[in-house]
């Protein structure tokens, strides 16, 4: 395949100068601009695609079939909305803030200003990949990082859905991902974040997504306080065929998630994208396995948690972990995270209706701390330097910790926010009628 350079008028025009000085130092500055891999841009554009197809329809398809029927439309109108909502900020600031420098003293927590508005991003600028010297065009980046930042608050909707204001969400979302997602993503991703610098490996959002939103979906469900009738009355799902549509989506677009955050078309990716069938397969069969032990029977709800459980997983070791450790990883969550989805909710008693923490939480830190021991090289992972599993594990909780404290209580404080603005609960007539005719005015089903 071949490559054509693209390079910026100013280094062609500085090369041509230079060439009329000195031909060496012309071939110096030819060679310093990156050259956009075309294989690697494709790649990258259908992996945003994916994502996409993951968060709308994928997540909507699936929560929404959890919920009840007459708050089936709420689910899926807001996580549309969350994902129209993120992708307006995050081309006004979001971008800036979580990838440009943010100069001393606060460059190591959030970016600054200097491409608000996506200011200088154009279809000559570029993003660096893995390898040195071959870039994508930075609107790819852009656009890939933008489905990042808009599938994380829309997780955080199942935690409180059928009793939470439509005009909360709104609300709730573009104030957390402003002082909650954007200063975790820069201090996970960014070259001077301090969890970068600190050396915590994160492939692809373990911590910035998923312990992100499961802490924040957690948060919620105490503060909004459980919905009526729970733990009395039945509270079923009223579409498990929607749930498995959207749960199947969830994982094709997962493929996106992770083997895109390689950043190139390269073995790299088909490592994450391998991890990301045998991880949740392994997830799926072990909380399958437990459930039949524990309650008798298999359930399709089961197998499917399950298999997100594992995606969750695996997606902060998803280029890093080697196969065999991507199963033994699959199958920890499986089992964990049943777990926390039956036992501890219970004993704890508290209302996360569609088990965000026990699933994206609880699976989020078994993977980002796991990922210390299967990154490992003597294990089959792909760790660089001077591995050592202990200190790795150490750096990963560290970074835990870190996401767990400010997600915990920056999303204490945009609760309390949003309540005192707009209110977060509907009353009490508004949730038995339905957030379908009481936020919106339609039904899913007209029978």
């Amino acid at each position: 395949m071949k490559f054509r350079p693209l390079l910026l008028p100013a280094l062609g025009a500085l090369a041509l100068s230079l060439a009329a000085l000195d031909p060496a130092l012309a071939q110096d500055a030819a060679a310093a601009a990156p050259t956009v891999n075309k294989g690697d841009t494709a790649w990258m554009l259908v992996s945003t695609l994916l994502v996409i197809l993951m968060t709308i329809p994928g997540l909507a398809l699936f929560y929404g079939g959890l919920v009840r029927t007459k708050n089936m439309l709420s689910v899926l109108m807001q996580v549309f909305s969350v994902f129209s909502l993120v992708s307006i900020l995050w081309a006004f600031y979001g971008y800036s803030l979580a990838f440009t420098s943010g100069g001393e003293g606060i460059g190591a927590f959030i970016g600054g200003f200097s491409k608000a508005f996506l200011a200088g991003v154009t279809t000559d600028s570029t993003s660096d990949t893995f390898t040195k010297g071959v870039a994508i065009p930075e609107f790819t980046f852009v656009a890939f990082q933008l489905t990042f930042a808009c599938i994380t608050p829309a997780l955080i909707v199942g935690a409180f859905a059928e009793r939470i204001k439509f005009s909360a969400v709104m609300l709730f979302t573009g104030l957390w991902l402003t002082f909650v997602y954007l200063p975790i993503a820069h201090m996970v991703w960014f070259s001077e974040g301090y969890l970068f610098s600190l050396g915590a490996l994160d492939f692809a959002g373990g911590t910035v997504v998923h312990i992100n939103s499961g802490v924040a979906g957690l948060v919620g469900a105490l503060m909004i306080g459980k919905r009526i009738g729970y733990g009395r009355d039945l509270l079923a799902p009223h579409s498990l065929t929607l749930t498995f549509v959207g749960a199947c989506l969830l994982w094709v677009g997962w493929f996106g998630f992770n083997a895109g955050s390689n950043l190139e078309a390269t073995g790299g990716a088909a490592l994450a994208l391998i991890n990301t069938i045998l991880a949740p397969a392994a997830a799926g069969l072990a909380w399958m396995t437990v459930e039949a032990m524990s309650k008798g029977k298999a359930s399709l709800l089961g197998i499917a948690s399950g298999a997100v459980a594992g995606l969750v997983a695996i997606t902060p070791a998803a280029g890093l972990s080697g196969p065999m450790g991507s199963i033994v990883l699959g199958l920890v969550a499986g089992v964990v995270c049943y777990i926390a989805v039956t036992a501890v909710k219970n004993a704890l008693g508290y209302d996360d209706a569609l088990d965000v923490f026990g699933i994206h939480g609880v699976g989020g830190i078994i993977g980002a701390i796991g990922t210390g021991i299967v990154a490992a090289p003597s294990l089959g992972g792909y760790g660089v330097g001077e591995y050592s599993i202990g200190g790795q594990v150490w750096t990963q909780i560290i970074a835990v910790m870190i996401t767990l404290a400010w997600t915990g209580i920056g999303s204490v404080v945009l609760y309390k926010i949003t309540d005192l603005i707009v209110g977060l609960r509907v009353t009490q007539d508004q949730e038995r009628e339905g957030l379908d005719l009481a936020d919106h005015g339609e039904r899913a089903y007209n029978y």
